[in-house]
């Protein structure tokens, strides 16, 4: 007696199971081809934005006005003088703004405080540049330790947002990790600081250190790749279930008329 042939599994048992991947891949695609309009308008904006001549830093009664979805990336020029005593090392991640700064080191977090007639009298955290980790001590770079009011034009960037990833400052060290203007001053005992901080472009110190760039954009902008991937995933997902139900058919019918193929 011969045994039972295995019992083939019904399409139908595959078909809810299937319709909702190919949703979800269909989705993800969409979700992919939204991302690139946004990214797209988002290069395009800041493109403008960063193209634009400087205007005057916005006063210090007008700060709580500003919207970093409308303000961010805005240049600005105003006079201050920078407190050189009070300046903040953040740890220098890759940055798509800055492709001239690719070495292990820091940026210089410099509190500033505005002119009476540019601000208010209040202070403005101000990222002067990069410095490599052998520059990391302000002694070796002491000429690029401006005195007196400065004519300083630059970004207006709002802070970082922590993650649960993101280390912990290490305030003892004198150490950031997050380019966040509120900590810093906290800690610095600075009162009456923008919520924003700035991204000097000029102008250069004395000696090049700390090193002040003009941002550019260099966004990557991936999602029509990623897009074409789930859709193509969609297709050969509907292709191989097309092609198991066809195969089920041809077993069921088998099945039914065994003599069918019993002759060559």
């Amino acid at each position: 007696m011969n045994a039972p042939a295995p019992k083939r599994r019904s399409w139908l048992g595959l078909l809810i199971p299937v319709v909702l991947t190919f949703a979800a891949l269909i989705a993800l695609g969409t979700w992919q081809i939204e991302r690139k309009a946004w990214k797209e308008d988002l290069i395009a904006a800041l493109t403008e934005r960063l193209a634009a001549p400087p205007v005057a830093l916005p006063p210090a009664a007008a700060w709580s006005t500003l919207d970093p979805a409308r303000d961010e990336y805005r240049r600005v020029t105003f006079s201050a003088t920078f407190d050189h005593g009070k300046e903040t090392l953040v740890y220098a991640a890759a940055s798509s703004f800055r492709p001239d700064v690719s070495s292990p080191g820091y940026w210089i977090f410099t509190p500033a405080r505005l002119a009476g007639g540019g601000g208010g009298g209040g202070f403005v955290m101000v990222n002067r540049g990069f410095v490599p980790e052998a520059n990391k001590d302000a002694a070796t770079r002491a000429a690029g330790q401006i005195a007196g009011p400065a004519e300083i034009t630059g970004v207006l960037r709002w802070p970082e947002a922590r993650h649960w990833f993101s280390p912990a400052d290490d305030a003892l060290h004198n150490l950031w990790f997050t380019r966040d203007p509120f900590s810093i001053a906290d800690v610095k005992s600075i009162r009456s600081v923008a919520p924003f901080y700035v991204e000097q472009e000029s102008p250069v110190p004395p000696g090049g250190l700390p090193q002040p760039g003009k941002l550019v954009v260099k966004l990557p902008n991936n999602h029509l790749g990623y897009a074409v991937t789930w859709y193509g995933l969609a297709l050969v997902l509907v292709v191989v279930f097309a092609a198991y139900v066809r195969s089920s058919f041809r077993g069921a019918r088998e099945a039914r008329e065994p003599g069918i193929h019993s002759h060559g």
